[in-house]
């Protein structure tokens, strides 16, 4: 009995002993990103909201009796609430629910595809500063700041008066916006390139002659993701923010096109503004919690990916 009793204590003290298994740092950075409530809350909305507007096509046959969101109804003017139309109508007898859908649509495609430019070209930007310093980190960051001191209200202006009629309303804002939004970026991501292009692992890459673009894709982009990927939040929600201000001043989509921006335009006047709030509130609260979503789930990624986090 002795014997089977330390027998048994000594495989207790085993499996007590046992080490467990190490975690990588992207899922320590999971576990922690999975328990902050309010981020995981904010991707779930993030997430409904983009199906809603994804599916909005095959959702407006059951929104609304007249789900055309560019045709006036006459009929159907500034329509409360009801049974039909659960969000009412706008000025010009359009289903507001509808058209909130599709305008989330067109916010969100704005906002991804310019945060989609804008983490491209800056990272690119970047990078090529950082690593390869001297000359050519000159000649792009003064670019950079060139870039960064564009009047950028007067430049779309201007664009979209010369590519009006040319290429697509949408599309001229995209580009506009990411092209004059990159330099942040592009500051941010050298500073960290010019941090970790030092560190031995990086010098041992070029002594075995590692070509500077397999270096920078393999070795230094990997080691500065989790910064760029916290920044694109946060950009993507500047973004719609862009896209919505834009619209609503007259600058941004082209007027037929429904987004929150477009939406919000109709707040312009006094008596929709006080005595039809179903016209512009939905939207309003659509962008607000948007915005406030995307920048909770930056702000769970920033303190999820937190190099002294991960260690």
């Amino acid at each position: 009995m002795k014997e089977e009793a330390k027998l048994a204590s000594s495989t207790t003290l085993t499996q007590q002993k046992k080490p467990e298994r190490s975690l990588s740092p992207w899922q320590i950075a999971r576990k922690k990103f999975f328990k902050n409530k309010l981020a995981m809350v904010s991707s779930v909305y993030i997430l409904v909201v983009t199906i809603l507007a994804l599916l909005a096509p095959f959702l407006a046959p059951y929104l609304s009796p007249s789900p055309d969101i560019v045709k006036v109804n006459i009929g159907s003017m500034n329509i409360p609430p009801n049974s039909e139309h659960i969000l009412g109508t706008d000025k010009s007898g359009r289903d507001v629910l509808t058209r909130l859908f599709y305008g989330g649509r067109i916010s969100l495609l704005v906002g991804f595809s310019a945060t989609l430019m804008v983490i491209t070209l800056g990272t690119l930007v970047g990078s090529i500063a950082g690593f390869f310093g001297g000359i050519v980190d000159n000649i792009l960051m003064r670019f950079t700041d060139l870039v960064l001191n564009f009047p950028f209200l007067v430049f779309v202006m201007v664009l979209n008066t010369i590519l009006y009629g040319i290429v697509d309303g949408l599309w001229v804002l995209i580009i506009v916006i990411g092209v004059l939004s990159w330099g942040g970026v592009a500051r941010l991501v050298r500073s960290k390139i010019l941090a970790e292009k030092e560190n031995e692992y990086i010098l041992a890459a070029l002594s075995i002659g590692c070509s500077p673009v397999k270096v920078i894709w393999k070795h230094l982009l990997p080691n500065v993701m989790s910064t760029i990927i916290v920044q694109a939040t946060l950009i993507f929600a500047s973004m719609i923010v862009a896209e919505s201000a834009l619209s609503y001043l007259g600058f941004g989509v082209p007027q037929s096109t429904p987004s929150w921006g477009i939406m919000l335009a109709s707040a312009n006047e006094p008596d929709v503004l006080q005595g039809k709030p179903w016209i512009w509130m939905p939207p309003a609260i659509a962008l607000t919690l948007t915005i406030l979503s995307i920048n909770f789930i930056g702000e769970g990624l920033k303190d999820a990916l937190n190099p002294k986090s991960l260690r």
